[in-house]
């Protein structure tokens, strides 16, 4: 390989980190009904998705041999066996498994077992409102969150579990032998930084959400969303491992600013007197330098019910005067007052005299990683809501990625952190993680968890008025040995637009041979628009790549002598890399430059 010295020159302002991944649209099969697609598991034997289809009761059968022309071959009805299907995990050798609520929700539920022909194979029973199910990597157990949420009424709450399920003998001997339901009634009185109901119990109040299971450990990691907590299951043991509360996000501090309201004409990131509660949403796992992490999307979530709800606006707080002497002008709805925080019986009021000592906000607008005991080791912060101000203003906290909604969102939880899914490639670990309400997919480069790196924003948005892809609800990463294409695949279904996109991820470092440290430079030119790649030696092999931030295309070529110029004159501005790579398509370089 040629010893190489570039030089980027242009006009714009630079930053000089480079990106690590390049991710393409490959495809998108879509239903079109909201609230239709949701979750989505994929088969690489069979070539297929299996996606959860709330519109028509039922599990789509996708094939994406060709993935750019996603083609339903069939569904899987679930009518005749419950009230809803929620969940749905294959296990890569034939099989997938789908969790279903009863036809009565406080009511045990099931799970069930098919090929991934759609032929019903076996079923069990589990706990209250199965909500989320997944296998072990291993294949010999299915890990099921058994929500046991309360009806509307609140006098019926089913009490939460984690269901177990040994599938080690193989599907066609399963039975309900091979259930173990896990309860909470154990848990410690009093579980530090998690949010209680009063007058309940642990037992009914810890609601699981999500698992993220870490085969190094053998421990599942259990989101608790309404409750801000986690509980940690030894499946091996079968057994509860432990609680931990999440505690809570302090908004006061600048790095945690956010925008508070709606009715603020725009965009105003800001601190402010409040706590965030975590709430996770989706969980996911990875292993790196000997050690067990947890990344958490933290979304948010209240307990609003017609017979108890926990939700109530900071304007019609009774604050303590003492602790907040600014009352009047916190409580403003172009300030605070929009804002949606619990009610005082939940968290709030540290002296028990009635009032607000604290004002306490759902969800983090971040996603986190905690450890193995469920400590805090780093949070995005304020940057999911920097970078859409800094990016993609017109759609800052839309409601279902609308630029008409606009800041709408900014009173309940901005940006709506829902799903995360964690993929590991040569240069290190990513986490991708989608926003509900914002949409799009956030991508940062996780491989050191105390100091993550952003990597870039998914988004499909067609224009200045909406996206075409509406929250991401679920998603799944499939690494290249496990991909039928040969290829890093991430997939991502969206609950409101009823799309499922097929993304491939490329690892840019892969086989690159890259120019030494230091030896690449930036600055800045007086020929406006136009970018020049300088190299020391002849060129005649190399080529030359525009990719835009969404991973499109922009302009490609050969490189010309010593000096080769681009002209992105009319270019929109934004991010774009300039990739250079040698006769063999091998990657030499990629720098980052940002179009004003």
């Amino acid at each position: 390989m040629k010893r190489l010295l570039l030089s980027l020159i242009a006009l714009w302002a630079v930053s000089l980190s480079a990106q690590n991944l390049s991710i393409s649209e490959l495809g998108r099969y879509t239903d079109g009904r909201e609230d239709a697609l949701e979750i989505v598991a994929y088969d690489s034997a069979t070539a297929k998705l299996f996606i959860t289809n709330a519109a028509t009761d039922s599990i789509d059968m996708v094939d994406i041999s060709n993935p750019a022309s996603p083609l339903r071959t069939g569904g899987i009805d679930i009518s005749t066996y419950g009230g809803g299907v929620n969940s749905v995990a294959t296990n890569g050798a034939g099989y997938l498994a789908a969790a279903i609520e009863d036809t009565n929700k406080q009511a045990n539920g099931y799970v069930v077992f098919f090929d991934v022909q759609g032929n019903y194979v076996a079923q069990v029973t589990v706990g209250a409102l199965p909500d989320m199910l997944t296998f072990t990597p291993d294949g010999n157990h299915v890990l099921v969150a058994c929500e046991g949420e309360p009806n509307d009424a609140y006098d019926v709450d089913p009490d939460g579990g984690v269901a177990i399920i040994d599938v080690s003998g193989g599907f066609m001997n399963l039975g309900q032998n091979d259930v173990t339901l896990l309860d909470f009634s154990g848990a410690p009185t009093t579980i530090t930084g998690a949010l209680q109901k009063p007058n309940t119990t642990w037992a009914a109040d810890l609601e699981p959400e999500y698992i993220a299971y870490d085969a190094a450990t053998d421990i599942a990691a259990v989101v608790c969303q309404e409750a801000n907590a986690l509980v940690l299951v030894d499946v091996s043991a079968k057994s509860i491992a432990g609680y931990a509360g999440l505690g809570f996000k302090d908004h006061s501090l600048m790095a945690n600013a956010f925008d508070a309201s709606n009715q603020d004409s725009g965009i105003n990131i800001q601190s402010w007197p409040v706590k965030g509660v975590y709430q996770p949403d989706a969980i996911a796992t990875y292993h790196v330098n000997g050690n067990t992490y947890f990344v958490t999307a933290n979304e948010g979530d209240g307990r609003d019910y017609d017979g108890y709800s926990s939700e109530v606006r900071v304007d019609d707080l009774n604050l303590d005067s003492v602790a907040f002497p600014n009352a009047a002008t916190l409580q403003d709805n172009a300030n605070l007052g929009r804002l949606k925080t619990f009610t005082n019986d939940v968290i709030g009021d540290t002296d028990n005299d009635g009032d607000n000592d604290e004002i306490y906000s759902y969800g983090a607008r971040s996603f986190s990683i905690w450890d193995a005991s469920g400590n805090l080791v780093w949070d995005s912060e304020d940057d999911f809501e920097r970078y859409i101000e800094a990016n993609h203003p017109a759609f800052f906290n839309c409601n279902n990625g609308e630029a008409a909604d606009a800041d709408s969102r900014s009173d309940d939880k901005g940006p709506e952190p829902e799903a995360v899914v964690v993929g590991e490639m040569p240069s290190g670990f990513y986490a991708f993680i989608g926003l509900e309400r914002q949409g799009g997919v956030m991508v940062y480069n996780i491989t050191d968890p105390n100091a993550p790196v952003f990597e870039t924003y998914l988004n499909s948005f067609n224009g200045t008025v909406d996206m075409t892809d509406v929250a991401p609800e679920g998603m799944v990463f499939v690494k290249a040995e496990n991909s039928h294409t040969g290829n890093n695949l991430l997939i991502v279904s969206h609950e409101v637009s009823g799309t499922t996109t097929i993304f491939e991820v490329t690892d840019l470092t892969v086989g690159v041979e890259r120019a030494l440290e230091g030896a690449i430079s930036v600055q800045p030119t007086v020929t406006e628009g136009l970018v020049h790649i300088l190299s020391e030696v002849a060129t005649d092999d190399l080529n030359y790549e525009v990719i835009g931030q969404n991973s499109q295309l922009i302009q490609r070529g050969a490189l010309q002598g010593d000096r080769t110029q681009i002209n992105l004159d009319t270019t929109a501005a934004g991010i774009y890399f300039i990739s250079v790579t040698n006769g063999q398509g091998q990657r030499i370089t990629t720098e980052k430059i940002i179009k004003q």
